[in-house]
């Protein structure tokens, strides 16, 4: 059996899982309410304020998709109650971060600025302290969501090897390349 998979979920107070007979599990909590439909296969069950994730075979593909729901229905569950947050870091002279709502103003050394419209689910700020690098804050409830829209900015500039500028996750280690004058 998944060892992921056939681990319970429990439920903490002041959050609720349905599931629909369409499959579709929502739970609700004080963050938040999250959908999320799940294989017809693959059944939900709701006990006690626990949450077990049941196959039906052991197919390899169930064997794949008990464990994966079950991670999926802890990420929600885990989402309405404390939320998810991701930072990110401006590694370079003259990289700026500033947002006004949800628009995400990033100068990162092009010829021009870079403004990205962050999703509404989503929650952002940016920090600027002298001495510091500039950081962005990025809050949410959908784990899914909040890692690809990290994942996006993080692309616009990548962290290159031999100097380390960037956009980076802040708990990101780059490994840096020696440059020509090392081979001498």
């Amino acid at each position: 059996m998944s060892r992921i998979g056939k681990s319970p979920i429990k439920l903490a107070s002041g959050v609720t899982v349905t599931v629909s007979p369409a499959n579709e599990v929502t739970v609700k909590g004080p963050k938040g309410e999250l959908k999320r439909s799940v294989d017809r296969d693959i059944k939900v069950e709701v006990k006690d304020g626990v949450v077990n994730v049941v196959r039906p075979t052991d197919q390899i593909r169930h064997k794949a998709l008990h464990g994966l729901y079950r991670a999926l229905i802890a990420n929600m569950v885990t989402g309405v109650t404390e939320g998810f947050k991701k930072q990110l870091e401006l590694v370079g002279v003259g990289y700026k971060a500033t947002n006004s709502g949800q628009l995400l103003d990033l100068s990162l050394g092009y010829s021009h600025n870079i403004v990205f419209e962050v999703p509404k689910e989503l929650k952002v700020s940016t920090l600027t302290e002298k001495g510091q690098n500039p950081k962005i804050m990025l809050e949410g409830t959908d784990n899914q969501l909040l890692g690809q829209v990290a994942a996006k900015i993080r692309s616009l500039r990548k962290p290159e090897p031999y100097k380390g500028k960037g956009v980076r996750y802040s708990d990101e280690v780059v490994r840096k390349k020696a440059g020509k004058s090392a081979g001498k």
